[in-house]
């Protein structure tokens, strides 16, 4: 119903251009909301604000103008105008009443839309330097990126869902050192192992006997030639020139065709978990792609070379810096550094000029907050390259804390001591992950109660709403029980007996489903529909404990009542599978 008004208001608008009162360059796309007041209607319009100023005229004018139009639309009870100019939907009970058996009809389908169809929409995210197991902060990122590709993809668009991999960085020499410590350990060669390295005794150890189990002693050195004369480590020293001049001599030992065997066997063992871990938490990426290719094609230098054409880059101290400050930044930047070498930020222009090159008309990053700086230089980027950066949007994911009773969950990736996203999924399950960690904004952070998340009480917002889903599948288990068969065709004929306050209730929240959809896929915000979800299993709840289903002879009110309950279900489940839930059927 939704659509067909906003379809009528934007047919109204077209006659109001034809007739001459509203300006033809003028552009407004009618847009209707669910107030939060029932007593305001079904849904609700400021149309008459937009054109106001536009058609010079008072917007309760306007309004009564429309209004009037209104007077024969079909599924249309009532329109009111409140306030300077605030129209009210009112939908006719039968309008409800068809809403049944079309989410009935649709099943899986329903709420879904075509509003994005025919844009390319690419999603990056998670992308986490592959230096270790990914964590519970890098878990959030993953919830929230594949729940905002599966909305959009709900409403029509052509999703394309990519993990970045920096396999090119500083953090992957490190790692490379770190595995090759462990390995001359494991042979007896052993020295000072480097504040700045990854001092897992975990997955580090592992990927270092693996290794040695297929290398053998290939990669050893003795402990003279590997620690004597290096700078001072921490806290005598820098702990950053100390890790360097590490890497440098694992380079001098071992050479570049077995330095490249250690760093290649630590980034495929960390690489090929990473994978392993995200497809079993139901993230499946469409690519996944390499940092070092974008150097190995050439890439960064040509994104260097056209801003250079263009005349947004110069030279000072031996660099190259970006005019990035020209483009809204608040310093330039850095794209080759003194001794040759090209910059991370460097390789992200790259990146991006090449995600638009391959034809997205959206892209979608999403980064930890801690990136909230590379945000500006990156659209800085883009714009001084000619590309709109109004196509790029950045959202950043907020920490996630830990609470395991009461107390918080101490977290540092460097020392080896954190929370992995496979030990949360194992402690509390995949719904339960993937449901808390898109229980909020991405932007706001978010306190994460382990012992909240693995409860079975209506405390847990998701333990509500999947019981609200097996409640109403217990209900058609026992109609044969009970001597019961349920019969939709007299259910349809019996749709204006629904007339309790709890059915009304559940009628209206229904109605709202694909708007909410179409708002939350827009706005990238899944906890709209975590948010829905839990309203509309509080709507079923309350309607279970105050009617009874199956009990009296009247087949008539008891078959309306089970089209209503298994609408609702069929509701609960799809919204749950864009969140990448079970709906289960007992519990």
């Amino acid at each position: 119903m939704k659509a067909v008004i906003e379809q009528r208001l934007q047919a109204i608008c077209q006659q109001l251009v034809a007739e001459g009162d509203l300006p033809a360059e003028v552009s407004v796309t009618p847009v209707l909301t669910v107030p939060k007041d029932p007593a305001h209607g079904d849904f609700a319009s400021n149309l008459a604000m937009q054109l106001a100023k536009p058609m010079k005229q008072s917007p309760r004018a306007i309004a009564e103008r429309i209004v009037a139009a209104f007077v024969d639309q079909e599924g249309v009870e009532r329109v009111e105008i409140a306030g300077p100019g605030f129209m009210n939907f009112f939908v006719e009970a039968g309008a409800a009443f068809a809403l049944i058996d079309r989410i009935l009809e649709e099943g899986e389908r329903f709420g879904r839309s075509n509003a994005a169809a025919g844009q390319r929409v690419q999603v990056e995210f998670v992308s986490a330097n592959p230096t270790g197991p990914l964590h519970v902060g890098h878990g959030r990122g993953a919830a929230y990126g594949s729940v905002v590709a599966n909305l959009l993809e709900a409403i029509g668009a052509d999703v394309e869902r990519e993990y970045y991999v920096n396999d090119a960085g500083r953090q992957m020499h490190i790692l490379a050192a770190s595995v090759w410590l462990r390995y001359l350990e494991h042979h007896g060669v052993t020295g000072h192992f480097p504040t700045a390295a990854y001092q897992s005794q975990g997955y580090i150890v592992d990927i270092a006997r693996a290794l040695e189990a297929e290398h053998g002693a290939r990669m050893l050195a003795p402990a003279d030639r590997v620690f004597s004369d290096l700078p001072p480590d921490a806290p005598d020293g820098d702990k950053e020139q100390h890790i360097d001049a590490l890497i440098a001599r694992m380079h001098e030992e071992l050479g570049e065709e077995n330095y490249r065997l250690v760093f290649r066997a630590a980034l495929d063992s960390i690489l090929d978990d990473i994978r392993v871990d995200l497809a079993e938490f139901g993230v499946v990426y469409d690519n996944w792609y390499s940092e070092q290719s974008l150097a190995d094609r050439g890439l960064v230098e040509r994104a260097i070379e056209r801003l250079q054409a263009e005349g947004h880059v110069y030279e000072r101290d031996g660099a190259l810096w970006f005019r990035s400050t020209d483009f809204g930044d608040d310093k330039d930047r850095v794209v080759r550094r003194d001794n040759g070498q090209t910059t991370y930020f460097a390789s992200d222009i790259a990146y991006h000029l090449d995600k638009f090159e391959r034809g997205f008309d959206q892209v979608i990053d999403i980064w930890g907050a801690d990136h909230h700086g590379y945000v500006p230089r990156v659209r800085a980027a883009l714009t001084a390259l000619g590309k709109s950066a109004d196509r790029l949007t950045v959202s950043l994911v907020q920490f996630a804390i830990l609470y395991r009773g009461g107390e918080r969950v101490p977290m540092s990736t460097r020392s080896g001591s954190f929370v992995t996203l496979r030990e949360l999924r194992e402690e509390v399950g995949n719904d339960a992950a993937r449901f808390f960690y898109v229980m909020r904004a991405a932007n706001q952070h978010l306190d994460f109660d382990l012992d909240l998340a693995k409860s079975q009480s209506n405390e847990n917002p998701l333990y509500y709403i999947q019981y609200a889903h097996a409640r109403v599948a217990s209900v058609f288990r026992q109609l044969p029980l009970r001597g019961f068969a349920h019969e939709p065709q007299a259910g349809r004929e019996a749709y204006e007996r629904l007339t309790e306050s709890h059915e009304q209730a559940l009628f209206k929240r229904l109605a709202q489903y694909p708007a909410l959809i179409e708002r939350a896929a827009t706005a990238h915000e899944p906890h709209q529909l975590v948010h829905y979800l839990r309203d509309l299993a509080q709507d079923f709840h309350s309607y279970y404990n105050a009617h009874a289903f199956l009990l009296g002879d009247d087949a008539p009110l008891r078959n309306a009542r089970l089209n209503l309950v298994l609408a609702t279900r069929q509701v609960l489940a799809n919204g749950l599978a864009l969140l990448g839930v079970n709906a289960p059927d007992e519990m």
